[in-house]
């Protein structure tokens, strides 16, 4: 299995909402798109049909929300095996999930941290390999942003990511707003932890805007403008790792296309910007 490498550019998050505007026009910022599976499966009609006229003519990504890689219940295989089905009638050929678990005899609708334990390394990187068997290629998983540490912690959270990359022998999504709100929420330098990285296993990256609950603790929520200092983030992720197909999420509260072409239009322009330093150089 070889990763997926074939994005490039700037992306945005496809949502129903946005379909009529992207219908008059897909603006060039807009190198590629990414959407649930989950929410469109087993969607037919009109939706269906907007869907496959997208996906026939512009790259998208997977990006899964409740295969819940480090939860005890048992790995959705039959979910797994729809969106392989899925990937290939759609012409996707990534897919990507969150570093977390979103069930526990049902699903729990909430993405929750994984213990950062050399067993969890093992038992996670077990379940990604066989997510890996069934849909026949590499995936990527993604960091996670969570809000309270689990009582148990043998490593931190970049010795974690980097441990299970290895044992799964996977790929990594890099969210550069949850290296931010982490970094808030849990006091650690931003700047370390991408330096920690592996860039060599980044098949793209997330950017996003959050709540600010208080000084000490952020919400995650992807229903804001990106702040300055994630688009600092940006800046050093670009420098420090190279650069990597870049996509805006906006999940919820979400405006008219034409205020998010912005923000995709700064990473394109951070992307241009380091190619000139690396062309260059």
């Amino acid at each position: 299995m070889t990763a997926t490498r074939t994005l490039q550019g700037s992306g945005l998050g496809f949502r129903r909402e946005l379909i009529p505007a992207l219908k008059a026009g897909v603006p060039s910022v807009i190198d590629f798109f990414e959407i649930a599976p989950e929410n469109w499966i087993d969607l037919g009609g009109a939706f269906a049909r907007d869907l496959r006229a997208f996906t026939e003519r512009h790259p998208f990504v997977c990006h899964g929300l409740s295969l819940s890689l480090g939860g005890l219940t048992p790995l959705d295989e039959l979910l797994l095996k729809k969106i392989k089905a899925f990937m290939a009638r759609h012409g996707i050929s990534l897919y990507t999930e969150h570093l977390s678990y979103c069930s526990d005899d049902g699903h729990l609708y909430d993405l929750l941290p994984i213990p950062f334990t050399e067993e969890a390394v093992k038992y996670v990187a077990g379940r990604i390999r066989r997510a890996q068997d069934i849909l026949e290629q590499r995936i990527a998983v993604e960091n996670a942003s969570y809000y309270v540490a689990a009582p148990i912690a043998e490593l931190n959270e970049v010795e974690f990511i980097r441990a299970v990359l290895d044992e799964a022998d996977c790929d990594l999504h890099l969210d550069v707003n949850n290296v931010y709100v982490n970094s808030v929420n849990h006091g650690f330098d931003p700047v370390e932890f991408l330096r920690a990285m592996p860039a060599e296993r980044i098949v793209y990256l997330h950017m996003a805007g959050h709540y600010q609950e208080a000084p000490d603790l952020i919400i995650d929520t992807h229903g804001a403008e990106v702040i300055e200092p994630v688009w600092q983030l940006l800046d050093t992720t670009y420098e420090l790792l190279g650069l990597a197909p870049t996509l805006l999420e906006r999940d919820f509260n979400i405006p008219p296309l034409a205020e998010l072409v912005p923000e995709v239009a700064r990473i394109a322009g951070l992307q241009a910007k380091h190619a000139r330093s690396a062309a260059a150089a």
